[in-house]
């Protein structure tokens, strides 16, 4: 997916853990591991909105953008639906 989770950056760069995250931003450690690995499908812009408080950063420290490698089409594949 071409859209990078940088949570670790900015709990690395306060020294603060997950579980304290967790508890300030209102989720439990297992969801913050969710979004951490980039494993959610969604974020809510309450929940963005909470981390954003609790790190005092802004959105586009915590969330990247960036162009997804093509993937080798493989023999067959072009145009089979």
């Amino acid at each position: 997916m071409p859209i990078v989770v940088r949570i670790d950056v900015e709990l690395a760069k306060r020294k603060m853990s997950v579980g304290e995250f967790a508890e300030r931003v209102g989720l439990t450690p297992a969801n913050v591991a969710v979004l951490k690995n980039g494993r959610a499908k969604a974020v809510r812009f309450t929940t963005l909105d909470a981390m954003c408080r609790v790190l005092e950063c802004q959105p586009g420290d915590l969330l990247e953008w960036v162009e997804e490698e093509p993937r080798a089409e493989t023999p067959g594949e072009h145009g089979a639906r």
